[in-house]
């Protein structure tokens, strides 16, 4: 097995008498020549395993001697390692151990021997190294397939492809969680349906699941219960208990559970929704830990233009005149209609008061997300109406109703959605020396993560799951690599590259669900009503040439030795998935990516880095620091902070991507303290009117809180 590392000094920082966290900190201050101490951070990370890891690992003689201890204490599931030959597990294993695998900074080992690997059950003694780590996760997900598990170990071990936070943590432990940890749930309007989204909330929370409940179809204040009207106490109850129930179920007080309510804007209630968030909510209203979104159709936009009232409608009454709920109706086409029908009762504001409303509490609190409702149906391949979103705001994939009988036994299960997520290293996937082979294995690996999962507690959730099979390969360290080739994040080349990289992986995507519903024969449920199913999705892709814009581009993948794919590729590809069809629903969600991009030395999802050298809170250990992936004392002006790049080049580099993603992207804006509610108004009706789906966040850097560093210090230098 591994011994310790780096032992020989290899910079002026080894050998001193200080302890890792004092040399990542001077990574944070300058040197005598204003320099940037990266040599600091290296040497911290090699004072981490000398003064730490390698103290605190159990020792076993050899592999075999390994994993019978762990498979006998019950830290190694037994039917993994069954799958598999002894030998071909050693072989694998030593393979990994070759590979030579060094953490790039101290906070991506610190991250990972704190949050992901195997420790004793006290959490004394470490059980793991990151290859052991890698080779189990390969070994579970590959489920017996040598070829898979080799690739997958290759895949993770160089970077190129990194599974979400849940997946690297359970996969092949005994004591484990889910291999997901995000979840939908649609509510209906009756007690019955919004019980069991409580008991749904509550049981996913236990499981460290990140909730979202659609609220749209739960009638409004004041609706009449059983023809009584005035009755009806709207969402805020609803979710005050979704609340509740995220907090209560809280991993044996490890951490409350995380929960998202998403809320139609012409819903009746939509302006007590949002003042729930309000800093000064009368505590019976205010939701404190709840994250609120709002769904938004393009009708709302066009009010807003011509500085119209918007009418708010009822969904109780909606389901009655339309046979369906407020959710499952598009609001664009319908609207007039429902504003002449008397049989709708309706409310009225001002389209534009509501814009400044959300952008007052997204100054306040980051809050709400949006969806921007009719853009993702339009953008969508599959039947079936998107009318929500997650916690983070990528998933977009449709739901379906479950029905209940009387005594609350399903009469029919409806469709629910988890989250099966993993991310390429856009760096480490353009120096791959297959990118073909790199994206077929992701989706192998994030396919086996959705056949791996059945979430029993939800049967809707469970339902959804195995007809669908949808997967979310995500992508992080847009802006390293560009800084890394020399380009400025939202520049032309920045935006052509972002462009031609999600065109090819989408093909290669596409291409491996294709190929896995041929080896499998089988298909995603409804497939045949799909535009992938009648060849309508390729249109856009076979009716003109895509090929770089800049010669940059053109430099980079020719350099790279990656073939950009033709219209004649596209044609064959066309006809194979109208042949043979795709085995997973859905195949791309660029999520926000937080602990696996430290680990990764990657930059978080697509956008800008937030600083130079980022300051992260770790509990009781303090603050560590994160330098930029890439970044050098020769390259820093390619590093400029998301707050200075500009809303427009972040919106602009999202869009290019948003075109070739069959989901969402978790798109953060950052402004500063000297934006106001217009601007961040503006900014949204850019991003819709640039094809943008979702928007998950908002950032504000505060003046007070700059320069509060130590003098000097990396973190404020932009």
């Amino acid at each position: 097995m591994e011994h310790a590392r780096s032992l020989k000094p290899v910079s002026r920082f080894d050998g001193l008498d200080l302890d890792y966290h004092a040399l990542n900190a001077m990574l944070n201050l300058y040197d005598e020549f204003g320099k940037i101490q990266f040599d600091a951070d290296k040497a911290a990370a090699r004072q981490f395993f000398l003064q730490h890891v390698n103290q605190n690992t159990m020792f076993f003689h050899d592999l075999r001697e390994k994993l019978d201890y762990l498979v006998e204490h019950k830290y190694y599931e037994q039917h993994v390692l069954d799958k598999y030959s002894f030998e071909f597990i050693e072989s694998l294993f030593a393979a990994a151990f070759k590979k030579r695998f060094r953490f790039e900074t101290f906070f991506g080992a610190f991250k990972y021997y704190r949050s992901y690997t195997l420790k004793t059950f006290d959490g004394k003694k470490y059980l793991e190294r990151f290859e052991d780590r890698v080779c189990m996760v390969a070994l579970a997900l590959a489920d017996g397939d040598e070829a898979l598990a080799r690739n997958l170990m290759e895949e993770i071990i160089s970077g190129r492809f990194q599974p979400a936070t849940p997946t690297f943590l359970n996969a092949g432990k005994a004591q484990r969680g889910e291999l997901v940890s995000c979840f939908l749930i649609r509510t209906e309007d009756s007690m019955t349906s919004i019980s069991k989204s409580s008991d749904a909330t509550l049981q996913l929370s236990k499981m460290g699941g990140g909730v979202a409940i659609l609220l749209t179809n739960v009638r409004e204040q004041y609706a009449p219960i059983k023809m009584i009207e005035g009755q009806s106490s709207g969402v805020i109850p609803v979710m005050k208990k979704i609340e509740q129930d995220s907090s209560y179920a809280n991993q044996l007080g490890a951490r409350d559970g995380a929960a998202a309510v998403y809320l139609n804007v012409h819903h009746p209630d939509i302006m007590r929704f949002l003042d729930t968030k309000r800093e000064n909510a009368d505590d019976a209203i205010r939701i404190k830990r709840l994250s609120l979104g709002v769904v938004i159709p393009d009708i709302t936009f066009e009010l807003a233009a011509r500085n119209e009232d918007m009418y708010l409608f009822s969904p109780y009454d909606i389901e009655r005149v339309y046979g369906k709920p407020m959710s499952d109706i598009s609001i664009t086409e319908k609207y007039y209609e429902m504003v002449d029908d008397r049989r709708i009762k309706k409310t009225k504001i001002n389209a534009r008061k509501l814009f400044e409303t959300i952008a007052e509490l997204q100054f306040e609190s980051g809050y709400p997300y949006m969806l921007f409702e009719d853009v993702a149906n339009r953008a969508s391949p599959i039947e079936g109406r998107i009318n929500m979103s997650n916690l983070c705001s990528e998933i977009l994939q449709v739901n379906a109703p479950s029905t209940y009988h009387r005594s609350g036994v399903h009469d029919q299960v409806g469709i629910d959605i988890s989250c099966n997520l993993g991310s390429q290293n856009i760096a480490k996937t353009m120096d791959s020396p297959n990118f073909g082979k790199s994206i077929e294995t992701s989706i192998r690996a994030l396919t086996a993560v959705s056949d791996q999962s059945s979430i029993e507690e939800v049967p809707s959730v469970r339902h959804g799951n195995e007809g669908a099979h949808a997967i979310g390969l995500g992508a992080m360290n847009l802006h390293g690599y560009l800084a890394r080739e020399r380009i400025f994040y939202g520049s032309d080349e920045g935006l052509d590259f972002t462009n031609m990289y999600f065109y090819t992986v989408t093909y290669h995507a596409i291409r491996a669900s294709n190929m896995i519903a041929k080896e499998r024969n089988k298909t995603f449920r409804n497939f045949g009503a799909s535009k992938y199913a009648s060849g309508e999705y390729f249109d856009k892709y076979t009716s003109k040439i895509w090929r770089p814009r800049t010669q940059r581009v053109k430099e980079i993948f020719e350099k790279a030795r990656i073939h950009i794919p033709t219209q004649e590729d596209w044609l064959e590809l066309k006809a194979s998935v109208m042949k043979w069809g795709l085995y997973n629903q859905n195949l791309q969600a660029i999520p926000p990516t937080g602990s696996i991009s430290y680990i990764n030395n990657s930059t978080s999802s697509i956008h800008p880095i937030i600083d130079r050298v980022e300051t992260r809170k770790e509990g009781k250990t303090g603050r560590c620091y994160y330098p930029a992936p890439y970044m050098t004392n020769d390259n820093l002006d390619y590093y400029e902070s998301a707050f200075d790049v500009g809303l427009k080049k972040i919106i602009d580099t999202y869009a290019e991507a948003t075109q070739h993603v069959d989901q969402g992207l978790s798109l953060t804006l950052f402004v500063t303290e000297k934006a106001t509610t217009r601007d961040l108004t503006r900014a949204v009706n850019y991003a819709w009117s640039k094809g943008i789906k979702t928007i998950y966040y908002w950032r504000v850097r505060q003046a007070s809180l700059e320069g509060t560093e130590v003098q000097g210090c990396v973190s404020c230098s932009l």
